[in-house]
Formats: C-alpha cells, sequence, structure tokens
C-alpha cells in the first residue's frame, strides 16, 4: 500500500492561505497604511499629486466620481 503524503505547508504562517478575508493581509495592509497616513511627506507629496489630477484631462472624471460616491451612487 502507498502512502499519501501530506501538502507541504510554508514554514511562515503569514505566507499559509487563510481563504478569503486573509487576516494577516489585512494586519500588513492596515500597518502600512496607518504608517503611510502618520508620515507628513508622504501625506503632502499624495495631496499634490491628487490636486495635479484634478487640473489634468482626467480632472472632470475625478470630480463625477467623488461626486458620486458622496451619493453613494455606484456605477
Amino acid at each position: 500500500m502507498s502512502q499519501k503524503q501530506e501538502p507541504k505547508k510554508p514554514a511562515d504562517p503569514e505566507l499559509q492561505n487563510e481563504g478569503e478575508g486573509s487576516r494577516s493581509a489585512t494586519r500588513r495592509y492596515d500597518k502600512g497604511a496607518e504608517q503611510a497616513a502618520k508620515n507628513p511627506e508622504h501625506v503632502k507629496k499624495a495631496a499634490e499629486k491628487a490636486a495635479e489630477a484634478l487640473q489634468g484631462p482626467d480632472g472632470q472624471a475625478l470630480r463625477e466620481a467623488e461626486e458620486r460616491g458622496k451619493k453613494h451612487e455606484h456605477r
């Protein structure tokens, strides 16, 4: 009789497949978002980039999307 081999699991629990709603991925994302928000230089650069985008060729579409979002109107 042959024995079934168990599938190899990654040694690092962070690399294991957790399925939909991965808690470890959520923790990593939240930590990165928090660090970015606490970095004044990052926030300043992001605000400048957003202001430039509003002045560019996509500005009207961005403003319309913002208004739809404020109304909870999703297409």
